[in-house]
């Protein structure tokens, strides 16, 4: 109860306005915390549909403590599955993606699971098992417009309010008939909040990021979440992509948990790269007739944030390694039949996020090296440029709020 004790009181005695007390960025108990009351609650999202475009089609992810194999079954539906077999533990799948063949075989002593988990043979171990007991344990699985959530709570938060919200502006995107062109993963070296906080806001764009703001505003009615339908850009931009069938305009969950957006991008540009135009020349989605849609933003805490543009998707998985240690993951998504090397520049399509990504992880570790000093204390935010971060900062500790008080 001390740690939990210690989390509530700097909570409810947190300044508004200002960034949390140094704990929450460094202290190994309340990053033990953070897991129990989110990631071990939430619903994550951890990958995409067309990641597992056949039967047998897997792949695995470490969400704290547990390893998971999200699997397409041979009926084509998506499932999970706790790593870790019913004899003696042992992890089952040892790679990252692969392809299964109509069973799961642990590699230790060859037990055997069906799709769904179900025991299937305990080599000679007679009748001494009861299979309808030791099955693999599952994990809730949920896919919407392509992506592919999992949550580890025993009893987890209705999915079906955010898969209503999000599905009229994903499916005309089509991202179900996409393939990954590229994924690349880094350790950047700070606190899973510091990782989003430097996401929810641009202020430190300009200086930062020369490659992304050749075609991203750094206006805080992009980035946060406030002023988007007073900005005449953006608000012409929603009228368009409306006449379009494309839903656009500003939605923000009463949670805070998740907005999406349509965004415009900087003057004619159509996509992020380096001169603006199309890095794809196969549109992502044939149900998209208009020509410049910006780009349609997503974020859901914990786990990502997502750019949707016209000829390419671009989507990023947060995962906490350890208090000072959080996993980003970037996926460039383009049509199923796109042709790299005819279609697309591998090169060209990634430059930008790739230069980004790699900025962000020279700041974040900058920023926990700071924030791990003794002479740290809670900093105020920027009215203007920070609402975003504000935003988040708020949603976490009325999230854990709830949390604390309710174990």
């Amino acid at each position: 109860m001390g740690a939990s004790s210690d989390m509530l009181r700097e909570i409810q005695n947190r300044r508004e306005g200002f960034s949390l007390a140094q704990r929450f960025y460094v202290d190994p108990t309340f990053y033990e915390l953070d897991l129990e009351n989110i990631f071990y609650r939430e619903w994550l999202f951890v990958g995409h549909e067309c990641e597992l475009a056949a039967p047998g089609d897997y792949f695995t992810i470490q969400i704290g403590a547990y390893s998971i194999i999200v699997l397409r079954r041979d009926d084509g539906t998506i499932g999970a599955l706790h790593n870790t077999c019913r004899h003696r533990g042992s992890r089952i799948c040892g790679s990252t993606q692969g392809k299964l063949g109509r069973r799961l075989i642990c590699p230790y002593h060859q037990w055997t699971y069906h799709q769904d988990g179900r025991l299937a043979t305990a080599r000679q171990m007679g009748r001494t098992v009861d299979a309808d007991q030791l099955g693999l344990r599952t994990a809730h699985c949920e896919c919407v417009a392509g992506y592919v959530f999992v949550s580890l709570a025993k009893a987890p938060r209705e999915f079906a309010p955010f898969r209503a919200n999000m599905e009229p502006y994903f499916l005309p995107h089509r991202l179900h008939d996409t393939k990954v062109a590229l994924s690349i993963s880094i350790v950047e070296k700070g606190n899973w909040k510091l990782v989003w906080e430097n996401n929810r806001e641009c202020y430190h764009c300009a200086v930062n990021h020369p490659e992304l703001c050749l075609t991203y505003p750094e206006r805080p009615t992009v980035t946060g979440v406030q002023g988007a339908q007073y900005d005449p850009e953006t608000t012409a931009l929603w009228r368009r992509c409306e006449i379009a069938g494309l839903p656009s305009k500003f939605l923000l969950a009463d949670s805070g948990q998740y907005r999406i957006t349509r965004l415009p991008l900087i003057g004619d540009a159509v996509s992020y790269t380096m001169d603006g135009k199309a890095a794809v020349a196969k549109p992502l989605s044939p149900d998209v007739r208009e020509p410049s849609i910006g780009a349609m933003v997503l974020f859901h805490y914990p786990s990502t944030w997502n750019h949707i543009l016209g000829d390419h998707a671009v989507t990023f998985r947060v995962l906490p390694l350890g208090p000072t240690e959080t996993q980003v993951t970037t996926k460039w998504l383009v049509h199923k039949d796109a042709v790299e090397g005819v279609d697309y520049d591998l090169q060209s399509l990634s430059r930008v996020w790739t230069a980004t990504n790699n900025q962000d992880l020279s700041i974040v570790e900058g920023n926990q090296i700071g924030i791990s000093s003794p002479v740290y204390e809670p900093g105020p935010y920027s009215a203007e440029h920070e609402g975003g971060v504000m935003q988040f900062v708020q949603w976490y500790c009325r999230f854990t709020e709830t949390k604390l008080t309710e174990s």
